[in-house]
């Protein structure tokens, strides 16, 4: 039987916080939920308890790769379930973690390859910190010595501020993403999909499955042979789709649900898609 490896986006693809879980139906009528990260001693990411079955059945099936722009601090919050995964994706393909702990070879690769193709991450820092107004910058943060990102106020925030802010980055060989109240700075250099060859490589994978839902995980998605994205998010609102990408029509913690039921079937030696 051939290896299938998954790879997944986390936050707003299958886990979500209570501002994100878009329950339309009256709370008698919502599914149950799982708690899945705590976070100063309160919970902080939900999936479904229909979507938790399917996960922890993925998870025993194949190659399943949490793949996360999440520190590693950040992603060892995150409880999901079924069995630990032996392959994770931190700081959005900057650190390989191999049983919980970072690969040294890998982890230098990237820094070589970000050293040589892209403007250093402190010129984006000062540029970031120089262009932001106080009025609506709430945090800035450095994220493994990888890369930079704002969280705002999305009221105030000017428009075309993003745009003019990835024009600029753009030529520097930094990538750009608007998620919630987040701003990223990121260096194109580093992806999910050039971490997730590795592992396919490393796992001897047949077939690569990816979801995500957001700028930062086109390129995983287009790497992988086949992808879902969800009905919300920044590749939604933007209208993004490819020949291999299905485009679910959920949102919120629903989306997490159907993605992983499809996720099953396509991993499924012969079975058929979901109608």
């Amino acid at each position: 039987m051939s290896r299938v490896l998954v790879a997944s986006d986390l936050d707003r693809t299958l886990i979500y916080s209570a501002a994100a879980l878009q329950l339309p139906m009256p709370d008698a009528e919502a599914p149950r939920l799982l708690c899945v990260e705590m976070y100063e001693s309160k919970p902080l990411s939900y999936l479904t308890e229909t979507a938790a079955g399917l996960l922890a059945q993925l998870a025993r099936a194949t190659v399943f790769v949490p793949t996360t722009t999440r520190t590693r601090e950040q992603y060892a919050r995150i409880h999901l379930p079924g069995p630990e995964p032996e392959f994770a994706i931190c700081a959005n393909g900057g650190h390989l973690l191999v049983d919980g702990v970072s690969d040294p070879d890998w982890q230098a690769r990237v820094v070589r390859r970000l050293a040589e193709e892209c403007a250093p991450l402190a010129e984006v820092r000062a540029h970031l910190l120089a262009a932001a107004d106080p009025a609506w910058l709430l945090k800035e943060r450095i994220a493994e010595d990888l890369f930079a990102y704002l969280v705002v106020d999305r009221a105030l925030l000017p428009d075309g501020w993003v745009k003019e802010l990835a024009e600029w980055a753009g030529s520097r060989g930094w990538t750009v993403s608007l998620q919630g109240r987040k701003i990223y700075a990121v260096p194109q250099p580093l992806t999910k999909s050039a971490a997730m060859r590795e592992v396919a490589r490393r796992a001897g994978a047949e077939l690569t499955l990816a979801a995500g839902d957001s700028l930062l995980d086109a390129d995983l998605l287009l790497a992988a042979d086949r992808a879902w994205r969800p009905g919300h998010g920044e590749l939604a609102d933007s209208g993004w789709s490819a020949p291999h990408v299905e485009v679910l029509t959920e949102t919120g913690v629903a989306a997490g649900e159907e993605i992983l039921r499809r996720l099953s079937f396509a991993a499924a030696p012969d079975g058929p898609d979901p109608v």
